[in-house]
This record gives structure tokens, C-alpha cells and sequence, in this order.
């Protein structure tokens, strides 16, 4: 076990898979409100870097394009949050 831990595929399918079953909690209570929001907002965020970075493998990529996916995940992550922001007004 340690030793499939050494791969760092394996190790963001972990947390991944911990991540989905976090954010499928949270939804099943019911979690609602700004908080709540922001933290599977933020899950999600997490989960699109670690499959950028780990299955597609930009990790060892050159610089750019790194920064154009990384970039892409901020760029629709923030409007997320923006237009559940402005919901709120």
C-alpha cells in the first residue's frame, strides 16, 4: 500500500476520490450558505488542479502551458464565485 503511494497518480486518485465523497456529503445533509458554497467551490478547484497537474500530466510541462490550463481553471473558478456573489445581492 505505502508503495502505490509513491506514484503521484495514485496519490491525487486519493484524493480525488476523498474529495468527491466529501463534496457528495455535503449535499446530502443539505449544506447550503456562503461557507459551504465556497468550500466545494474551492474542492472542485482543487480536484481540476490535480487532474491537470497529475493525469494530464503538465507537471513536467513546459511553463506555458501549465499557466494556460492553470490559469483557465482561476479564471472559471473566479467567475463562479463572482456570479454566485452577485446571486447574493
Amino acid at each position: 500500500m505505502i508503495d502505490t503511494l509513491k506514484n503521484p497518480a495514485h496519490r491525487a486518485w486519493l484524493v480525488l476520490i476523498v474529495a468527491t465523497g466529501i463534496t457528495w456529503y455535503l449535499g446530502e445533509v443539505g449544506a447550503a450558505g456562503t461557507w459551504s458554497i465556497v468550500a466545494m467551490l474551492l474542492i472542485a478547484f482543487v480536484k481540476g488542479r490535480l487532474v491537470i497537474l497529475d493525469f494530464m500530466e503538465l507537471r513536467e510541462a513546459p511553463l506555458l502551458w501549465r499557466m494556460l490550463l492553470e490559469g483557465w481553471l482561476i479564471l472559471v473558478s473566479s467567475l463562479i464565485l463572482l456570479a454566485y456573489w452577485i446571486s447574493l445581492k
